[in-house]
């Protein structure tokens, strides 16, 4: 029937139609039946006693016949509702009997095996044995690589009869309540099952089995990595399930356990057959940056980055790539043979054997830096052939300066052979013998006392490094910075790339070393000092630093000197501070050592101490001026009255105050 006839069709014609499909499903049930019926008919009439009997009453197949014109294998709609006057009580009784042992007894929520008796693209129509077929959607099946008329399915009863009279079947939730005993199954017997890939998810594939949604992880898709999972999308593989978890109905199934096995055996005859120094042929499994994985036909080995060539390589990348086939040799195993040592290089004769034996000491080469250090630069001047480059080696300045200064990967250098060890396969290089020594000749080029200008290459804490020339440099010495002023760190005079003005004080040319003076271009100004500067002289200052040990005070001059904290309280019992301006007093000058001690506390307890001094003098004389005239008075009176008694005990009173001031 077309579409249009369809959409033209009132609902009471579909109702009709569909009655008839119902009808005519039956009438094939009814013809199915009637075989069966006429066997027993044909044995009830030969059991009959009464020939009138049976000859009177109808039979099965006149009854059958009655309800069905063979011509136009049509149902008799008139027959309907004549059961009872067709056939007796007895073949009645005989005839549901037979029929009812054609059918299944079934219940719903159970679950059945059935036939796959049609099917069409959306749909498949499965016989369970009961009064009228049930359909499944074929999306259910999708799992199955092929669905064929006649394959046994299996189905969960949702419903004996719908609305419309049929039988609701699903073979979806019939898979989900066997699947978990076929799983555990599976487990326990480590049974070989089928699975439907999915989709991807993180780390692997899901998996439908037995309609479970399993995970399969991508370390045990293959046994060698995977990088693109999307290819086994929408594919049917074989698995075994390794794991279940009941509580949260997680079940995790593995290929790679399958091609493991089969792998075993190959394995064991490979590692069987494994000696030191063989060659084999293998694929690279993985790279990493210490080195390859290479596969050798079930057997995994490793190939150091040391190993790949006899060159010098920064990572494996740069010799092999995934999926390649190489070459190796076996250069060690364990005991059980599960590590292997690989090597690459040892395939090609070593480069120090093919060095040309004519290049000897002395001689110059060039070559490329593949390797820079603090130390010194590896200069390749062949494939696999290095020599090292010392720091010492680089410039003739005794103060070395880091390889990365002055070398970088790649540049293209010209060296000289300092030392050649073809059996130890070492080799040193030198760049500075390139050029002239400057230390040759030096005491003439730097006679001591002479005056030179020069740039400062470096600082450090005990002095400051000047380079006269190239190559030739000297130490300034923080002693040997200023004469008067007092210096803590050599930056406080000049920085790094500032010309200074030196004095040639030594020369040791076998040590290669320079000693330089700055404060030498001045005459030592000290002389001058020991007199202006004298102890016991005051001399304003300026206190600049007060520390721990205590202050530093600017005296006129620019000389500095130091001063105790106690030396630096003041008359009124506190101690001065920064840039206050006071006099001090110096209390010691060394010449030879540069210093000079100073007092502002000892001049105001000198004052003191003078007065105190004039004053018990002036008592002393006070008392002796008394004593005399005491004893004038004695020796001038020989008789003393009373009056002159108390006149005497006046003035010895006096006397005794006299004596206590």
């Amino acid at each position: 029937m077309s579409e249009k006839k369809e959409k033209d069709t009132n609902p009471a014609e579909e109702i009709v139609n569909k009655a008839k499909e119902i009808a005519t499903d039956a009438v094939e049930a009814v013809k199915d039946a009637v075989e069966a019926v006429e066997e027993a008919v044909e044995e009830l009439i030969e059991d009959t006693t009464s020939n009138e009997a049976v000859t009177n009453e109808p039979t099965a197949d006149n009854s059958i016949n009655a309800s069905i014109d063979a011509d136009s294998n049509e149902f008799d709609w008139d027959s309907i509702g004549k059961y009872d006057e067709l056939y007796s009580k007895t073949e009645r009784e005989k005839m549901e009997e037979m029929y009812g042992d054609t059918l299944t007894s079934i219940n719903e929520q159970e679950v059945l095996d059935g036939i796959i008796v049609s099917k069409n693209l959306r749909e498949a129509v499965v016989n369970i044995g009961y009064k009228s077929d049930g359909v499944i959607p074929m999306s259910e099946l999708r799992y199955k690589e092929e669905v064929n008329i006649g394959d046994s399915v299996e189905v969960f009863i949702e419903s004996q009869e719908d609305k419309n009279g049929q039988l609701l079947l699903s073979h979806k939730k019939a898979r989900a309540l066997r699947a978990w005993d076929r799983v555990n199954d599976a487990l326990e017997s480590q049974e070989v099952i089928k699975g439907y890939v999915k989709c991807r998810t993180k780390g692997g594939l899901i998996v439908d089995v037995f309609g479970i949604e399993a995970f399969l992880p991508g370390s045990q898709i293959d046994v060698k990595p995977i990088r693109d999972y999307d290819i086994y999308v929408d594919k049917t593989m074989e698995f075994k399930v390794v794991k279940i978890n009941k509580e949260f109905k997680n079940v995790v199934v593995s290929h790679k356990a399958l091609i493991e096995a089969e792998l075993e055996v190959q394995k064991k005859e490979i590692i069987a057959q494994l000696e030191k120094g063989q060659v084999l042929e293998g694929t690279v499994k993985n790279i990493t940056s210490y080195g390859v994985f290479i596969d050798l036909g079930g057997v995994d080995g490793l190939v150091h980055i040391t190993d790949l060539s006899w060159g010098r390589v920064n990572h494996p990348e740069e010799i092999v790539e995934l999926d390649q086939k190489v070459n190796v040799v076996i250069l060690d195993f364990d005991d059980d043979k599960k590590r292997i040592a690989l090597g690459i290089k040892q395939l090609e004769k070593h480069p120090w054997d093919e060095l040309d034996e004519k290049l000897a000491v002395g001689d110059k080469v060039k070559g490329k830096v593949v390797v820079v250090a603090d130390y010194g630069a590896f200069v390749e001047i062949q494939p696999g052939v290095e020599g090292l480059i010392h720091v010492s080696e680089i410039t003739w300045s005794n103060h070395l300066k880091p390889a990365q200064e002055f070398f970088a990967v790649s540049d293209e250098v010209e060296a000289q052979i300092l030392t050649l060890d073809r059996e130890e396969r070492k080799m040193s290089l030198g760049v500075k013998q390139l050029t002239p020594d400057p230390w040759e000749g030096i005491e003439v080029k730097f006679i001591a006392n002479a005056k030179h200008k020069g740039k400062v290459t470096n600082i450090s804490d005990f002095g400051v490094f000047v380079e006269l020339e190239e190559g030739v440099d000297g130490l300034v010495h923080i002693s040997d910075l200023s004469w008067s002023k007092k210096i803590n760190h050599p930056k406080e005079i000049t920085t790094v790339g500032d010309e200074l003005e030196v004095v040639i004080l030594e020369v040791d040319r076998e040590n290669r070393r320079l000693s330089l003076g700055h404060k030498q271009l001045e005459e030592n100004p000290w002389e001058t000092f020991e007199t202006v500067f004298e102890v016991g002289s005051v001399h304003q200052g300026t206190i600049t630093e007060i520390s721990a040990k205590g202050a530093t005070i600017v005296l006129p001059y620019g000389v500095e000197a130091l001063a105790t904290k106690k030396n630096i309280v003041k008359e009124d019992n506190t101690t001065a501070t920064v840039d206050e301006v006071l006099d001090f007093k110096i209390v010691d000058f060394n010449k030879n050592a540069r210093k000079i001690a100073v007092s502002h506390t000892q001049i105001f307890r000198d004052a003191e101490f003078e007065e105190v001094k004039e004053k018990r003098a002036s008592a002393k004389a006070e008392q002796a001026n008394t004593a005399k005239k005491i004893k004038t008075m004695q020796d001038s009176q020989e008789r003393t009255t009373l009056g002159d008694l108390d006149a005497l005990s006046k003035l010895k009173s006096e006397m005794e105050k006299g004596e206590k001031k």
